[in-house]
């Protein structure tokens, strides 16, 4: 017999080899119909596993999160008997899971084409009728190597192979077709439904190595209903209207080309976005605290071996030559700077915390098929800090840091969905007693800001656990922006200290810390946020002044100089066009306010104002129209100064 504790606390014994249909059965009939998978001590099992050992029980229905991951990864697997049974001879090799969706890598000759994609989705549906049944079995290695092998399936053979010796074999038959696969899956196709699309089609390379084959991969979704489908596709093109990089084209911000890969050319109005953000950020952080540095942009190779970064990270480094026969680094981060810039002369224990900042230009080397847009680049600038502190500084100062940062991420119109912990990696520095203190440390600090951070397994940095900031847009998206990291190792290696209070010496502890991280992907994530349409603070270009006619020219210049000389960013549109042609092409490019100027507006000292996204205007005069635009154009912490 085998004891089995529910979620209500209550213990119940079975017979072992029972399964978790049988347990859901002798629960109710109609969890039985439910129920598609069960959680054995945190572990999920299919439902018609036989059960050896006792443990905590949980029956899975639809409803739960675990449920859809498994209905994406039986996605997966229905996508390749589709695929192998419309386009005989093609190979499959692995079908993850992945956000809000899956995909499979495929080996075939020929290209799939787009037309192909309805194609398989139909055959999908079929095999979704045909409630194939899902079950589990155990192979011997050998013979699942030299099936593989004989049925023409070489990847899956080769993967075999890499399996460690002590991890199963394990296969699953969907009908007369199969897979290798760890699973678990749901107990027949039928469950898996029919809320699924075929997404797209990429290029992939075996195993992400680009001397390996080249694979055909097939990107798809599935939801656990229509419903939910339905609303993940239309938050789709919503996101494709906001695509940073087409906004930025309409806006004139930036843009990026061949001979630069990964490279931001920012045009004027770009940069006039890029210089409020660092103002404004600056003047955030100088009521902080902090002091400003500036690190060089090339270090010799000496000096990122003594960091440890030539040796984890040297693949990411763009690395150059000199005649001399110094072999340099453009830095891919700024922290070791930080350091020598403290270790120049003797630091006192009364100096801590030293906050120090840089806008840091940052270059590291990116697959050519991962860049995208603003959010994946080669060379970028950071919003970097660090704080040098005493140990028993760590909690205070990181709670001054959540505090400030959940402020300055409000101040751009973005809501925290939640802050991380990320904890220690399986590749690590340090022993588990250093990681158990130091997480403990990061989980008390968030706590005392009065946040209960989630938990990342195994997502911290290789040096130390740390907190990021999970924040949300205006359609429900999650992006990851800014980041506080615990660093003992590094003071270590770069031998950073300060006299303490007793007069010796002692290492200083190290806060990594970036609010909007790169500047580059930050301003990718507003556009998208904001859709271009910015806030009056923000904007690139706040209001154009535009003519209804040629008489209007002379105060069209006059009412845009007065707007100028009051601090404002402003354009003149004197062409000779309908104003109601120029009001749809400024509305284009997102300009929040257009001054509309006339014979009537020129002689009685007014504008007619209109905003953007109304067809409405008013009229006042320009010393009122300048103080309305004026006080509204303030950043956040100006009108809190203002305030005070």
């Amino acid at each position: 017999m085998i004891d089995l504790k529910f979620p209500d606390g209550s213990v119940r014994q079975f017979d072992a080899g029972v399964t978790g249909r049988d347990v859901a059965a002798a629960i109710s009939k109609s969890l039985e119909k439910k129920a598609l998978l069960i959680k054995l001590d945190g572990q999920l099992l299919d439902l018609d596993r036989p059960l050896d050992g006792g443990g905590a029980i949980e029956i899975v229905t639809r409803e739960a999160p675990e449920a859809l991951d498994t209905i994406r990864h039986d996605t997966a697997h229905i996508l390749a008997e589709a695929v192998q049974e419309l386009f005989p001879g093609t190979q499959v090799t692995i079908g993850p899971n992945v956000e809000d969706g899956f995909y499979y890598d495929f080996a075939r000759d020929e290209p799939f084409s787009l037309d192909d994609l309805a194609t398989i989705e139909k055959r999908m549906k079929e095999i979704v009728d045909r409630d194939e049944k899902i079950t589990r079995e155990v192979w011997d290695r050998q013979e699942a190597i030299k099936h593989f092998r004989d049925i023409g399936e070489a990847y899956k053979a080769e993967i075999i192979e890499s399996i460690p010796g002590a991890e199963p074999i394990t296969v699953y038959r969907q009908g007369s077709w199969k897979d290798l696969c760890r699973g678990p899956h749901l107990p027949s196709t039928r469950h898996i439904g029919k809320a699924f699309k075929l997404t797209k089609l990429a290029g992939a390379y075996w195993r992400g190595d680009q001397n390996n084959a080249q694979l055909q991969r097939i990107y798809g979704t599935a939801w656990a209903s229509e419903a939910d489908l339905e609303a993940y596709l239309k938050r789709v093109e919503e996101a494709e209207k906001r695509d940073h990089r087409r906004i930025g084209r309409a806006m004139d911000l930036f843009h990026m080309q061949e001979e630069g890969k990964g490279m931001v050319f920012w045009h004027e109005k770009g940069l006039t976005l890029w210089r409020t953000i660092e103002s404004y950020i600056r003047r955030r952080l100088d009521a902080a605290g902090y002091v400003e540095v500036r690190t060089p942009q090339v270090l010799d190779r000496v000096f990122w071996e003594r960091s440890g970064h030539w040796e984890k990270y040297r693949p990411n480094m763009f690395v150059c030559e000199t005649e001399e026969g110094e072999e340099l680094s453009l830095k891919p981060m700024n922290c070791p700077g930080h350091i020598q810039i403290f270790n120049v002369g003797q630091r006192s224990y009364r100096e801590l915390p030293l906050r120090m900042a840089e806008f840091g230009s940052c270059h590291r080397y990116e697959p050519s098929g991962s860049l995208h847009g603003l959010m994946r680049v080669r060379a970028f600038t950071q919003d970097d800090g660090h704080i040098f502190c005493r140990e028993d500084q760590i909690e205070s100062e990181t709670t001054r840091f959540i505090e400030l940062a959940s402020s300055i991420h409000a101040d751009f119109g973005l809501e925290r969905d939640h802050i991380a912990l990320a904890t220690r990696p399986e590749i690590r520095a340090g022993t588990d007693e250093f990681w158990d203190k130091a997480e403990a440390q990061m989980l008390s600090a968030a706590r005392a800001a009065g946040v209960e951070p989630k938990i990342a397994e195994g997502d911290g940095a290789f040096y130390a656990p740390k907190l990021d900031f999970i924040l949300k847009d205006a359609i429900g998206r999650q992006w990851a922006c800014g980041t506080i990291q615990l660093d003992y190792v590094l003071p270590e290696r770069l031998d950073a200290d300060y006299v303490g209070e007793d007069g010796q010496k002692h290492r200083p502890v190290m806060l990594h810390r970036a609010i909007c991280g790169s500047l580059e992907r930050f301003i990718g994530v507003l556009i998208e946020n904001y859709a271009g349409a910015f806030p009056l603070w923000l904007s690139p270009v706040q209001a154009v002044v535009a003519t209804i006619t040629s008489d209007a020219d002379d105060y069209a210049h006059k009412a845009a100089a007065a707007f100028k000389k009051a601090g404002l960013r402003v354009e003149t549109d004197l062409r000779n066009e309908k104003v109601g042609y120029k009001i749809r092409e400024h509305s284009l490019a997102k300009v929040p306010v257009i001054a509309v100027v006339g014979r009537r507006e020129a002689e009685e000292g007014k504008v007619a104002l209109r905003r953007l996204g109304s067809d409405a205007q008013t009229v006042v005069t320009l010393d009122e129209a300048i103080a309305l635009l004026t006080a509204e154009a303030r950043a956040p912490d100006q009108v809190r100064a203002a305030a005070e």
